[in-house]
């Protein structure tokens, strides 16, 4: 079959696909290129919008470590998925400006973006391409922030008008969507951190680079609800009810606790609660790490003290009102709380997530609230935990009852530490891609043909960094053929 990727920044299509049970020789397959079956469906180097050559030493170091060849395959396809198809990278004004899409929608989003080129931060010091195209993204985003820091997705183009024009308040130019999801500002700070942590590199802290931070600080402090109702509100005339919050686009009540309001997820979908405590907790991670940044580079204390104050007090807050006895699972964090006492246990597959927290800070591995989260995660008492002939794993309200997202199986895999729970994962991981060579948004539980988007990048490239890092952490895994 031949799928096509969809009308984004290329409208490539993928190459034909076909399988086989046996394929001879390691050395990663060349663009249309067939190894017993399976063909490469990265596009002709001509056509990539984006090339690195530590990336491509990279795919060929982890695919010889894969022995089983349709694992191999996958990482081949997927790892180099956001290089191939959704970058578009330039310099302007004499500094690099990297604008990524995030697959077959048009528009780039903060967190998708610093997600999408996450997995390549560890080659950032092998390729000056790498460090140009993550700092040009740092300086892309610094622009988003300061167009409009409660949007959630924009566009390259500055001027052009949303095609959700019709929502209230009308997005201004140049914003593709403006949805309130406390982990946009979270990811931008986490790839500066990560940038500048990785490099020493601390031309990204320019003055308008300080000008984003304190309207993020602005955002978060307004979000507390400390002073009444939010100017933030969100209508979008749909049939889908998660669309948009209640009351009036301005949500249900809360209590201000010391929380931040968002007013949606991750997944784009809107909260019940608007404490959303995953993203309460990558806050939390993220004015810890701006505030190293006040200290340690630019040198202003007073700001450090009031970025390390405010995630304290997050912190206190999620303690005392994000926590709560789960029957069987004892202490365990709510996916979202008003404030009032009201707590909702659930999780979604998007990160941030509460099966993420690892991933985002390995700290949490060790915590017994983590560990108690993660076990009522993989239970049937997580409603969003689906099981069926395909695959289990979780889903989320974004793609209905009965699918199951892949980024959810990724993460459950790497802040996993028992190595047959991660070989579990692996195998549904290669047996659900539908004979695409992809990742997909999320697929039916018992059918995995019956998926949601042919070509989302994220998901490829965070498949993408699992295997880097089992090739690293855990070797003896990819050594399998059996998986």
């Amino acid at each position: 079959m031949l799928l096509k990727q969809g009308a984004g920044l290329l409208g490539l299509a993928l190459a034909p696909i076909a399988r086989a049970n046996t394929v001879p020789g390691n050395t990663p397959l060349a663009p249309g290129a067939d190894r017993g079956g399976l063909v490469s469906n990265r596009p002709p180097v001509s056509q990539r919008t984006f090339t690195s050559s530590a990336v491509e030493n990279s795919i060929e170091r982890v695919s010889n470590a894969i022995k089983n060849p349709e694992l191999r395959w996958l990482f081949e396809n997927c790892y180099p998925n956001t290089l191939d198809t959704t970058v578009d990278f330039e310099w302007i004004d004499g500094k690099p400006d990297t604008f990524i899409i995030t697959g077959d929608i048009d528009a780039m989003w903060l967190r998708d973006s610093t997600a999408q080129v996450w997995p390549y931060m560890s080659l950032i010091n092998e390729d000056e391409k790498i460090r140009n195209l993550i700092g040009g993204l740092v300086n892309r985003q610094v622009k988003c922030i300061l167009r409009d820091p409660y949007a959630n997705a924009f566009y390259k183009d500055l001027s052009k008008e949303s095609q959700w024009a019709s929502d209230e308040p009308t997005p201004i130019d140049g914003v593709h969507e403006r949805k309130w999801e406390i982990d946009s500002l979270c990811y931008v700070i986490r790839l500066s951190d990560g940038y500048y942590r990785a490099t020493g590199d601390t031309s990204i802290f320019d003055e308008h680079w300080q000008q984003a931070m304190q309207e993020v600080l602005k955002v978060f402090r307004t979000e507390q609800r400390k002073q009444g109702e939010s100017p933030y509100r969100f209508v979008r005339v749909s049939g889908r009810m998660i669309d948009a919050p209640v009351f009036e686009g301005t949500g249900r009540p809360v209590n201000p606790v010391g929380l931040i309001a968002s007013a949606f997820r991750p997944s784009d979908d809107a909260t019940v609660f608007p404490f959303l405590v995953p993203s309460n907790i990558f806050a939390m991670l993220s004015l810890r790490q701006l505030a190293s940044v006040y200290a340690d580079v630019l040198e202003q204390p007073e700001a450090a003290a009031t970025c390390l104050d405010f995630a304290n007090e997050l912190d206190q807050a999620i303690q005392a009102h994000c926590v709560a006895e789960h029957q069987g699972f004892g202490k365990i964090y709510a996916y979202e709380v008003d404030g009032f006492g009201n707590k909702l246990f659930m999780d979604d597959a998007n990160v941030p997530s509460l099966m993420s927290l690892a991933y985002l800070d390995p700290a949490f591995a060790d915590d017994p609230i983590y560990q108690n989260t993660r076990r009522f995660l993989l239970s049937d008492s997580n409603p969003y935990f689906l099981r069926g002939t395909a695959a289990e794993g979780q889903g989320s309200p974004h793609t209905g009852k009965e699918k199951i997202w892949p980024m959810g199986i990724i993460l459950r895999a790497m802040t996993a530490s028992d190595e047959k729970e991660i070989i579990h994962c692996l195998r549904m991981l290669k047996n659900t891609h539908a004979d695409t060579g992809f990742m997909h948004e999320a697929f039916h539980k018992d059918d995995p043909k019956d998926f949601n988007r042919a070509w989302f990048a994220w998901a490829n490239t965070l498949f993408g960094e699992l295997l880097v890092n089992l090739q690293r952490e855990k070797p003896e895994i990819l050594a399998m053929r059996n998986i």
